[in-house]
């Protein structure tokens, strides 16, 4: 296990399998005692594991291509249920280790975490499935010596009684029960209390739906006419943003969207504003797959694309009405869609995200014409990149309350109010409590 911020994991040392023990299947023969979608899942949480790439383009990736639909479903579920639980599912595997504080080869810790999350968490598969096929994984990723432990570890999770719901909970408790590092839900407690804490947690667990802040598209096959896919709280950002342009009567409106990839707020202000918009990312590869996705809707024939860094752009394009300044940032707004970020970020990380951000912002505000308006967000709730690095805007800018612009808004679902999101004049929404992903947004004008 390489998950040393956590505290928690199997780490457990298996002996060699004994000679006396007789012949056992080789590993191309377990291989074949595994469905496709559990190799598969297998394969990409190693890969995840690794460092060596990210859930959902993995999940789109080479390996589903071939997965029947009914698969490619299963091997989604599996990876990203497992990835949500990683934590939670390690403690439960834990007590039934010999010796807890030692190390087991990745291989294995991750057949005991496949194992365990369907027994715990799939009603629909059979326990001697997820019991029999994870003891073959083991096998066939080069271990047939651990797969006796597998199998008994497996059965005696599957025979134990799920947790009791507690009177009250530590901190501690509740984060490992739900599958977070402690000094990421600690933070929560302290910014957002405990009872909303709780609600982000249980948020982030869950597979995210469309239709939580805005009614549901009716978009058909994504035609040139329609509306961008995205998810409710990058559509919101981008709506607020679009609200905000300010009137520009003798040319048409200047817009830049700064660090734009992978293009799904550049195509609503687009659409919204009718304007001469402006897309940069500082990723080359990134730019050429927005350029694909712009393509595909003729209001976006407009847009200018272009590889730079936000802090490094031409003097040659001039100053803009209305910029887009949605900052790279720690994302810990957005685990339910992408659970490893709880793995591989550090809390020591947020101050070197932070400075980052504040050279983006202040390099983007110098960019903003007179009477201009510019709307920073993330998709973190961490203080540290949100309100802090907004504090730095000073003389000759002032902060619009974003309740000028919630009004403007279309398309929101009937009877929603965002009132609740709203604290001092800046947008706050949190997972489990507004209805979509965790995102903060605030406008400034510059005077």
């Amino acid at each position: 296990m390489k998950r040393k911020d956590t505290g928690k994991g199997p780490r457990q040392f298996v002996k060699g399998r004994p000679a006396s023990a007789g012949p056992t299947r080789s590993a191309a023969e377990a291989q074949a005692k595994v469905s496709a979608a559990r190799r598969v899942a297998f394969e990409i949480l190693l890969l995840v594991e690794a460092g060596k790439g990210h859930s959902d383009e993995l999940l789109h990736g080479v390996r589903t291509e071939e997965l029947s639909p009914e698969d490619r479903n299963l091997a989604t579920a599996l990876v990203m249920g497992v990835l949500r639980w990683e934590i939670a599912l390690d403690a439960r595997v834990n007590v039934h280790l010999q010796r807890p504080d030692q190390r087991l080869p990745e291989p294995v810790a991750l057949a005991l975490r496949m194992g365990a999350f369907q027994l715990l968490h799939m009603d629909r598969i059979p326990a001697h499935a997820a019991l029999s096929e994870s003891v073959e994984l083991c096998r066939a990723a080069g271990h047939p010596h651990a797969t006796g432990m597998v199998n008994a570890i497996l059965r005696k999770v599957a025979a134990s009684q799920k947790p009791k719901e507690r009177i009250f909970e530590s901190v501690a408790a509740f984060a490992e029960r739900l599958g977070h590092p402690r000094w990421m839900v600690e933070r929560w407690v302290a910014t957002y209390g405990r009872d909303r804490a709780i609600k982000i947690c249980e948020a982030d667990q869950t597979e995210p739906v469309a239709g939580g802040v805005f009614a549901p598209l009716d978009n058909g096959d994504q035609g040139a006419g329609k509306l961008p896919q995205m998810d409710d709280g990058s559509r919101l950002v981008a709506e607020i943003a679009a609200a905000a342009a300010p009137a520009v009567s003798d040319r048409p409106l200047r817009v830049w969207d700064c660090c734009a990839a992978p293009g799904g707020k550049t195509l609503m202000l687009a659409l919204r504003t009718k304007g001469e918009v402006l897309a940069s990312d500082v990723s080359a590869r990134r730019v050429e797959q927005m350029k694909g996705r712009l393509r595909r809707h003729s209001y976006a024939e407009g847009v200018k694309t272009l590889v730079t860094d936000a802090v490094a752009l031409p003097a040659s394009e001039g100053e803009f009405d209305l910029i887009l300044c949605d900052v790279p940032c720690s994302g810990t707004g957005t685990l339910a869609r992408n659970p490893e970020i709880r793995f591989r970020l550090k809390e020591e990380e947020l101050g070197r995200q932070a400075a980052r951000q504040k050279e983006i912002l202040g390099a983007a505000l110098k960019r903003l014409a007179p009477g201009g308006r510019l709307v920073y967000s993330t998709c973190s709730l961490e203080p540290e990149e949100n309100e802090v690095v907004v504090a730095m805007v000073g003389e000759g800018f002032r902060k619009v309350p974003v309740e000028e612009f919630v009004g403007r808004i279309g398309g929101l679902r009937e009877g929603l109010s965002l009132t609740g999101a709203i604290v001092d004049g800046a947008l706050r929404t949190l997972p489990g409590v507004d209805g979509c992903d965790g995102f903060f947004a605030v406008v400034v004008e510059r005077v």
